[in-house]
């Protein structure tokens, strides 16, 4: 059964999450066709003002948006970058000097008090402001000097999918956009992604497989890190499951220690740099016996206990975290539903969170 198929269910707890999650191939096309220049205008003029170096701020899901976007403004742009800790501002009320910085705020609804006051706070110190939202009439745009639309569409299900994806896509556009690239890399997605969405019965097995985990470590390393943050974060907020997330290097200072052949690993091993530099630790996983479970690479998910092979064969390193999280927010829905829970509706939660 397809994504799609799953998401005409009205009946099924988890509708409106999977019904999100099945709209990502069309949400991907609509930035590429529509939102590309748009992107490109904004990255041209921001460009132009050669900014010393860049500052990213968001929280949750967008957060780990943030750090994808970090990898590549330091691998592509190679230009210094860094997570801004909000409180420094919002509760010390430090001042620091950003003339000619790059403070670029990532969030889905732009309405959370704390991004809002941290990026007035950065355009009144001299920096240069860029909001990345999926709201165009939100106090975090309004506020910046610049913004970018991610083009996603209403989000209702508490759990972000689509947004997520679409804040990757237009973050890679506005970074190929201030180093004069043609984004081609990306053109591809919509159909791949499409791919791997029509697969869900073998993320079903997985969830099967994995229904009854008490923890789950993730892991990864490169453009792979903020995927393992991510399908971390989602596993957690949905089916409540402890998910710890490490970079491998982090993994092996310590956290090590505690992986055992009961509690699953699972391993973004993207293709490329980052999964050659993640491969000496999959060997230490094996070697401790883990239950290994590797998404990416198919060399390496025939060395695994269980996995999901990705079609990224020719795919750029750097657009392949767009592909990867699609089947853990699957593995995240799939494993909440297996669980007798509602991902739609995880408990404490609200759409919008206002921290200050």
């Amino acid at each position: 059964m397809s994504a799609t198929t799953t998401a005409q269910r009205s009946d099924q707890p988890g509708r409106i999450m999977s019904g999100e999650m099945a709209e990502q191939p069309a949400v991907l096309r609509r930035i590429l066709d529509q939102g590309a220049p748009r992107i490109r205008e904004v990255a041209e003029r921001i460009a132009a003002r050669n900014p010393r170096f860049v500052l990213l701020t968001a929280r949750g899901t967008s957060d780990n948006a943030a750090l994808y976007a970090k990898y590549l403004l330091e691998v592509l742009l190679g230009k210094p970058c860094g997570l801004t800790s909000m409180s420094t501002t919002t509760a010390y009320g430090a001042q620091p000097d950003l003339t000619d910085v790059l403070v670029i705020t990532v969030s889905q609804s732009g309405g959370s008090p704390d991004l809002v006051a941290s990026t007035e706070a950065a355009r009144a110190a001299g920096a240069i402001t860029l909001a990345v939202t999926n709201n165009a009439d939100s106090p975090l745009a309004a506020v910046s000097e610049f913004h970018i639309d991610v083009l996603a569409g209403p989000e209702k299900a508490l759990p972000a999918t689509k947004t997520y994806t679409a804040e990757l896509l237009a973050l890679y556009l506005f970074v190929e956009g201030l180093r004069g690239g043609d984004g081609a890399a990306a053109k591809v997605l919509p159909d791949l992604a499409q791919q791997i969405l029509d697969r869900q019965d073998e993320v079903r097995q997985l969830a099967a497989r994995y229904r009854f985990a008490e923890r789950m470590v993730l892991t990864s390393r490169g453009y792979g890190y903020p995927t393992a943050k991510e399908a971390a974060l989602k596993l957690m907020e949905t089916s409540y499951i402890p998910a710890l997330s490490y970079s491998g290097a982090d993994l092996l200072h310590g956290p090590l220690a505690m992986v055992d052949n009961i509690s699953p690993v699972i391993a973004i091993v993207t293709e490329g740099k980052g999964g050659q530099a993640l491969r000496p630790v999959l060997e230490r996983l094996r070697g401790r016996g883990a239950d290994l479970v590797v998404i990416g690479s198919a060399s390496e998910v025939e060395r695994a206990s269980a996995g999901f092979a990705l079609p990224t064969d020719g795919v750029a390193e750097e657009v392949q975290p767009i592909l990867e999280i699609l089947p853990l927010q699957m593995l995240a829905y799939e494993v909440t539903i297996a669980r007798g829970q509602d991902p739609d509706a995880p408990r404490a939660l609200a759409k919008v969170t206002e921290t200050r």
